[in-house]
C-alpha cells in the first residue's frame, strides 16, 4: 500500500520538495517542485516561499493524508523541536533565528496539531539517502562527505547516522576538527580553492567548476586539485581507521571534479594500507530528499532520537 511523505531540501537560494513513497522506496513521477528563496529576506518572505513550494507539491494530494513532512535543514538548528538558530557564521536565514519553524508551518498550512514535521541536518539527510540505495546500501559502515560551501560529514552504521562511538566526535561532524593551520572546513570547502588559486596566481575565480575548466590546460590549477586530494586523504585516514569504514561517499559540487584529485586521494589511502570503496553521488539533491522523507517513517525516526542523532 502506498505511503506518501514529503522530502524537502532547504538551500540558501532555493527549496526543493518531492513526494516519496516510504513503502515502495521511490519518488512518484512528476512530484518535484523547486522554488527560489531569498535567504536574506524577511521571516515572512522565507517561510512564505517554503509554504508555496509545499502547497505546489501537494496540489493533487490531501496534505493531511501524508505520513509527514521531512526537512533536510542546514544548521545551527534545534532539530528535535524545529527551531532555527542560524548565527553570524551562516550567510543566510538570519531573520529566522529563534523562530519555531514547525509551529509556523503547521499554522500557515492549516495542519492539525501534532502533524509530523521533522528535521535532520542536511549533510546527514544526504548520507541517509545515499545509504538507502545501491551500491552504498551494500556497505555497513560508511563515511559520507558533502564537499561544497562547507565540509559536511556523516558516519553511517547499518543505515543509521552514528556519533560519539568508535572514536567519532559527539556531534558526528568533522568540519571543526583541527587540520594544518586551521580546521577541516577551511581546507575542504569551495573557499579553500578560491583562496589557494588567488594566493598562487593573484587572480580570482568564480568557483571550483571554473578551476576545473582551467585545469585542462593550466598546471597551477591541476596542482591545486592534487594538493586538495592529498590533504583530504591524509585528514580522512585516521577517521577511516577508527571507524573501520568500508565506503566513502562523496557529494556536493566539489565531487564533480573527483577525477582531478582521485589519484592523490587514493594514494594517501593506499600508503596507509586502507582501501575503502569510493562512491561519487549521482543523485544530487535527490539523496537529501530521500533522507528527509524517511524521517516520516516513525520507526526510523525513533531510532534517530534514541541514538541522539536528533536532539
Amino acid at each position: 500500500m502506498q505511503k506518501l511523505s514529503m522530502g524537502i531540501d532547504v538551500g540558501g537560494s532555493h527549496i526543493t520538495c518531492q513526494l516519496f513513497d516510504i513503502t515502495a522506496n521511490h519518488f512518484p513521477v512528476g512530484s518535484k517542485v523547486r522554488v527560489e528563496v531569498d535567504g536574506n529576506g524577511s521571516k515572512d518572505s522565507i517561510i512564505g516561499s517554503w509554504v508555496n513550494a509545499i502547497q505546489q507539491t501537494v496540489s493533487k494530494q490531501n496534505i493531511r493524508e501524508l505520513a509527514g513532512i521531512g526537512f533536510a535543514m542546514p544548521g545551527p538548528f534545534d532539530y528535535l523541536n524545529g527551531i532555527a538558530w542560524f548565527d553570524k557564521n551562516v550567510d543566510k536565514f538570519h531573520n529566522l533565528t529563534g523562530v519555531d519553524i514547525k509551529t509556523e508551518l503547521i499554522q500557515k498550512l492549516d495542519l492539525p496539531h501534532g502533524f509530523p514535521i521533522r528535521f535532520l541536518n542536511d549533510a546527514a539527510s544526504f548520507a541517509v539517502g545515499m545509504a538507502n540505495v545501491k551500491p552504498v546500501s551494500e556497505f555497513n559502515k560508511i563515511i559520507a562527505l558533502t564537499l561544497g560551501t562547507g565540509f559536511g560529514t556523516t558516519f553511517i552504521k547499518n543505515g543509521l547516522p552514528v556519533a560519539g562511538e568508535d572514536g567519532i566526535p559527539e556531534d558526528g561532524f568533522l568540519y571543526h576538527i583541527p587540520f594544518q593551520k586551521s580546521i577541516a572546513d577551511e581546507y575542504f570547502s569551495t573557499r579553500w580553492f578560491l583562496n589557494e588559486y588567488k594566493n598562487q596566481t593573484e587572480k580570482e575565480i568564480s568557483g571550483v567548476k571554473e578551476l576545473a575548466e582551467l585545469a585542462e590546460n593550466e598546471e597551477t590549477a591541476k596542482e591545486i586539485f592534487s594538493i586538495f586530494g592529498k590533504n583530504l586523504g591524509s585528514f580522512l585516514v585516521p577517521w577511516i581507521q577508527k571507524f573501520n569504514a568500508e565506503c566513502i561517499v562523496l557529494g556536493g559540487n566539489i565531487s564533480n571534479s573527483y577525477p582531478l584529485f582521485e589519484y592523490e586521494l587514493k594514494s594517501e589511502f593506499k600508503n596507509n594500507n586502507i582501501q575503502p570503496g569510493i562512491v561519487i553521488s549521482e543523485l544530487d539533491e535527490n539523496a537529501a530528499l530521500i533522507g528527509s522523507a524517511r524521517l516520516c517513517d516513525n520507526a526510523f525516526y525513533q531510532k534517530l532520537i534514541e541514538t541522539k542523532i536528533i536532539k
